[in-house]
Order: structure tokens, then C-alpha cells, then sequence
């Protein structure tokens, strides 16, 4: 039973990381029906940004958090500015294809300027060091901050979305483009706004997974990038409820397959569940089927 809950443990962890990064996917396609695969290496971008900041900077936790942020938003926002916006008329195929480009440009710009080898965090100290054993189970404050730093931004996010004027605005769009144009919304505005929102979020998910597991790598943001639109598809493309609860199913589930089949196997099964959903419930957990016409 200990060896159970401490499995829970390991996947909440990690299915927050998920579930930051899976939030970013369901988000812009929710917007604009775009599958933005570039999204996972502004996910490495901010790992490298957090990096930076606790090794040369010598920063604290938190202000390395922002700053990777708010980087990394800066990029989502260039990103679409640079090479979706000029597309926005264009077939979805050319979208798809320039999505793929700009993701291995990144990878590789990353790897010609920071070199290909793996990157080490700072060891923790202090607090951050901390492992807390209750009842045969051993949390770190590394799991423990990951958790409420992802509660609070999705918290936030929900915020904005419901609340806000913007949020509104994104809705809005989201719900039809020409109908929100015509009552005056700047649907451009919006869809940037919604990329800043994703890439912040993806910035905070790559530093925590620095954290978490004290290196990073140029192309570390593939496979955990295809594993968070797998998250996304599983929720429900394009609902943000769907994309946490996805989250945390595929971190679960990465974890169980590691602890108690063979971690060999871990890709593969969470590979499979995108296919069984894809068979069974294309729309996801949340999703509903919509008629498209022709």
C-alpha cells in the first residue's frame, strides 16, 4: 500500500508538469485550431532561462520562476507573431508543417548556441532540500512546490478566462472569429494574449522539471511535448479542464507503468491510450462531437 500511495505521489508530480504544458496545446487550438508542436521546446526554452538565472545569476527559486516566464512568453508571443500570424489564411497542412519547422529550430538553434550536453541545477539547500516522511511515504519540497505552483496557475488561468475581459474575449473567439470580429473584438490581440498565456505556462512547467529532475537538454521538450498533447487530446482538445485532468491521468499512469511493469514501456503505453482514445472517443473525455459542415 506505501509503495501504491508513493506512486500516486511521483505521478501527481509529474502530471502537473503535464498538465502545465497540455494546457498551452488545448488553449491555442482552442482559439485558432492549431496543434502548436513548437510548444514543447518553449517548455525547454524556460528550463534553459531558469537554468541560467540559478547558475549565473545565482537567483532564488521564485525569481528564476518568473523570469523563465516571462521569457518564455516573449518567445510564444514572437513565435506567433513571426510565423503563424503571416498564415493565419493559410491551409491547416501549411500551419502544421511551419509549427514542425519552428520546433526544430529551436531545438537546434538551442543546441548550436548552449552545445548538446545534459545541464545540472544547482543542488537544493535549506528548505528546498527538505524530504518530509509521513507514514512510510517521502514527499520533497521540490514535489510539494511543483504541486502548489501548478495549483496556483491553473487557478489563475481559470481566473482569467471566466473573469477577465480578455478572457472573455478569448471565448469569444474561440466560439467564432468573424462573429467576435464584427462585435469589436481585436481577435489578433486575443490570439497573441493566448500564446503569452501558454508559453508562460510552459516556461514554469520547464524550470519545475529542472527542479524535479536536476538536468535539462536541448531536445528534452519532445517526447514530454508529444506526451502533453496526448494529455490535451485525452481531456478534450481545446477544453482547459480537460487538459488538467489528461495531465494528471498520463503522469499517473507514465509513473504506475515505471513502478510496476518496466519503464521501457512507459512511451509506449501512453502512446496506446492516444489510439484507444482516438477509436473509442475521439473528443476526448470532456469533448463533445460537433458536426462539421462541408
Amino acid at each position: 500500500m506505501e509503495q501504491f500511495m508513493q506512486q500516486v505521489v511521483n505521478g501527481i508530480s509529474l502530471g502537473s508538469i503535464y498538465a502545465l504544458i497540455a494546457l498551452g496545446y488545448t488553449m491555442v487550438y482552442g482559439i485558432i485550431k492549431l496543434i502548436n508542436f513548437a510548444h514543447g521546446d518553449v517548455y525547454m526554452f524556460g528550463a534553459y532561462i531558469g537554468y541560467f538565472c540559478m547558475t549565473t545569476l545565482k537567483l532564488d527559486v521564485l525569481p528564476s520562476l518568473l523570469i523563465a516566464m516571462v521569457c518564455s512568453t516573449i518567445l510564444g508571443v514572437a513565435i506567433e507573431k513571426i510565423a503563424y500570424k503571416p498564415l493565419r489564411n493559410a491551409t491547416r497542412i501549411a500551419v502544421l508543417i511551419t509549427a514542425i519547422g519552428v520546433s526544430l529550430l529551436i531545438e537546434y538553434g538551442t543546441m548550436f548556441f548552449m552545445k548538446a550536453g545534459v545541464r545540472t541545477y544547482p543542488p537544493m539547500t535549506g528548505l528546498m532540500a527538505q524530504k518530509f516522511h509521513i507514514k512510510g511515504l517521502v514527499i520533497t519540497m521540490q514535489q510539494v512546490l511543483i504541486v502548489i505552483i501548478t495549483i496556483i496557475l491553473m487557478v489563475l488561468l481559470q481566473f482569467i478566462v471566466k473573469k477577465t475581459r480578455v478572457g472573455k474575449a478569448m471565448r469569444a473567439v474561440s466560439l467564432d472569429r468573424d462573429a467576435a470580429e464584427l462585435m469589436g473584438i481585436n481577435v489578433d490581440t486575443t490570439i497573441s494574449f493566448t500564446f503569452a498565456i501558454g508559453s508562460a505556462l510552459a516556461g514554469a512547467a520547464g524550470i519545475l522539471v529542472g527542479l524535479y529532475y536536476n538536468s535539462i537538454n536541448p531536445l528534452m521538450g519532445v517526447m514530454p511535448g508529444l506526451k502533453a498533447f496526448i494529455a490535451a487530446v485525452f481531456g478534450g482538445i481545446g477544453i482547459i479542464p480537460g487538459a488538467m485532468v489528461g495531465g494528471y491521468v498520463i503522469g499517473v499512469v507514465e509513473v504506475f507503468v515505471s513502478g510496476y511493469l518496466n519503464s521501457m514501456y512507459r512511451d509506449a503505453i501512453v502512446f496506446a491510450i492516444l489510439i484507444l482514445i482516438l477509436i473509442v472517443k475521439p473528443s476526448g473525455l470532456f469533448g463533445r462531437n460537433v458536426r462539421e459542415k462541408v
